[in-house]
Parts: C-alpha cells; sequence; structure tokens
C-alpha cells in the first residue's frame, strides 16, 4: 500500500466505517513514526557514550572513553569530535568512519591494539585524517609487534596480511612472474643466438 492510499484510507471513509478508520490510524502512525525514526535514527547518540551539541548546525561532540568498549558503536553522521580513548578495543571494523565527513578531532588512544593484518583499515583511515591520531597508537599484540606505533608499522610487519590477499590477485602475480621469466628467458636466448651467429660470420669470413 502506498503513502497516497493510506491517506485516502484514512481521511476519506464513509461515516459508516468509522470502526476501520479507527484501526487505520494506529497504523498510519506507526509509519509515521518509523519514517520519523529513520531520518533521526543517524544522529542518535550511542548508549555507552555521552553527546553534547557544539552549536547551532555545528555537530556533536561525542565521548566514548573509558566505557569498557570493545568495538567502535554507530556514531552520529554530524559527529566533529570523537574520544574512544582508553576502552578494551583490539580492532577496528571496515567501514566504521566513513560516514563521518565532517569529524574534525579524534581519539582513540590507549587500547590494546591488534596490530596484525585487521588494523590496516584504521591504520590507512588515520595516516588520510592526521598525523597526530595515529601517533599515540601503540600495539599490544602480537608479540612481534608489542609497544610498536603503529604509525612505523608497515605491510610486511603486520601479521597475515599477505595470507589475506584476495586469491585473483596472487593469481595476477603469478601470471605477471611468469611472463616476466619467459621474457628474459627469450631474451638471453635471443641474445646467445645473435652472438653465435655473428661469431660463425667471422669465423666464415676469416
Amino acid at each position: 500500500m502506498t503513502i497516497h492510499q493510506l491517506f485516502l484510507d484514512i481521511c476519506f471513509c464513509p461515516l459508516f466505517s468509522e470502526n476501520i478508520t479507527t484501526m487505520k490510524i494506529p497504523a498510519a502512525a506507526g509509519f509515521v513514526t518509523l519514517m520519523l525514526f529513520s531520518l533521526v535514527h543517524a544522529e542518535i547518540c550511542p548508549l555507552s557514550c555521552t553527546c553534547k551539541p557544539l552549536g547551532e548546525m555545528k555537530g556533536w561532540l561525542v565521548d566514548c572513553s573509558s566505557k569498557g568498549l570493545k568495538e567502535v558503536p554507530d556514531l552520529p553522521v554530524s559527529t566533529r569530535k570523537l574520544y574512544l580513548q582508553n576502552n578494551s578495543m583490539t580492532t577496528v571494523r571496515t567501514g566504521a568512519f566513513d560516514n563521518l565527513h565532517n569529524l574534525e578531532e579524534m581519539n582513540v588512544s590507549d587500547n590494546p591494539w591488534n596490530c596484525d593484518c585487521d588494523i590496516l583499515y584504521l591504520k590507512l583511515w588515520l595516516e588520510d585524517f592526521s598525523e597526530s591520531s595515529i601517533a599515540n597508537i601503540i600495539c599490544a599484540t602480537p608479540a612481534s609487534n608489542e609497544r610498536k606505533p603503529l604509525s612505523q608499522l608497515t605491510g610486511n610487519e603486520l601479521d597475515n596480511c599477505w595470507k589475506s590477499l584476495p586469491i585473483k590477485c596472487l593469481n595476477f602475480f603469478w601470471r605477471d612472474l611468469a611472463l616476466i621469466t619467459f621474457a628474459v628467458i627469450v631474451l638471453i636466448l635471443t641474445s646467445c643466438g645473435v652472438s653465435y651467429t655473428f661469431t660463425c660470420i667471422q669465423v666464415c669470413v676469416a
């Protein structure tokens, strides 16, 4: 049923159909409530956080620090200042910060970060956001990266990153390697053939 049909059913029912109209009004109210909820859902403050408005049309300060969080909660899209420090987060799901286009300040320090390949999203995102935000990120695990700054780690130092490469990428790698090897062999054989031919010509002339 479309919104237009629902409106007609409520507003233009005959007077003798009072019971039917009375039954349909709650349904319409529920529909409107659902629509309103959908519109404001993106601006709901996470239950475990404290949100403060930063003035008219200036977004939110979202303070989720020291809450024992193990993952990043759903955040208002108009978040401008975000504090997630001193929690129990070990990684950040891919895309967790992608909708925060108005973000100006962020703190995710003092978390027991597990610096394997799953931390790559956070590392790349923070590098694009600001150097100061990633400067205080210290790895807790694995043992090979313990107490190392995340900003100083390369892809080779993030455990299991090589194993996480898509199969297609690996196929392309081996295909390209085979083509390069073949080209080198052909080049060597061609060079040897030219050299042999030149030697034969010299012998014949002599």
